[in-house]
Parts: C-alpha cells; sequence; structure tokens
C-alpha cells in the first residue's frame, strides 16, 4: 500500500493513503507532507512497524507516532 508521511511538531509523523493528509488529527497540525512509501506487512521498513501502521490506517485512516513510538490510540 502506497502511504504518505506528514510531519507534525516536535517528532510527531502521520501516515496515511490520502495523499493530501486531511484525514489527520488537527490536534497535530499544521502537517507538512515528508514522502511516500510503499508499506508492505512483509517487508520492514525503517522507522515504522508496517504491521501496526497499515492496521492503523484499516481501522482509523491514519497511524501517528512520536519519536518512532505508536500513539494512535492517544489521539482516537
Amino acid at each position: 500500500m502506497l502511504v504518505y508521511i506528514f510531519r507534525g511538531p516536535g517528532r510527531v509523523f502521520g501516515f496515511t493513503a490520502n495523499a493530501t493528509g486531511e484525514n489527520l488529527p488537527a490536534r497535530f497540525a499544521p502537517w507538512a507532507s515528508f514522502k511516500s512509501v510503499e508499506l508492505s506487512r512483509d517487508k520492514p521498513t525503517p522507522g515504522v512497524d508496517s504491521g501496526e501502521c497499515l492496521d492503523d490506517i484499516e481501522k482509523h485512516g491514519f497511524h501517528i507516532t512520536d519519536a518512532h513510538v505508536r500513539i494512535t490510540d492517544q489521539v482516537v
């Protein structure tokens, strides 16, 4: 799955399948486009747990990390 990564304040990052990032939580806005990556459950991706990220995107529409630690549940 193609995932777009956006940078929030500090070391907060948002991951989403939405190219504009408009579905990311306003709590960490403004979001700045960072890059996009192809995520797969069977291929490790540096800096993110691919399985966790894809699960969150499927369930919530986004995955949020702070210093590479998942904080999605704290913002939904």
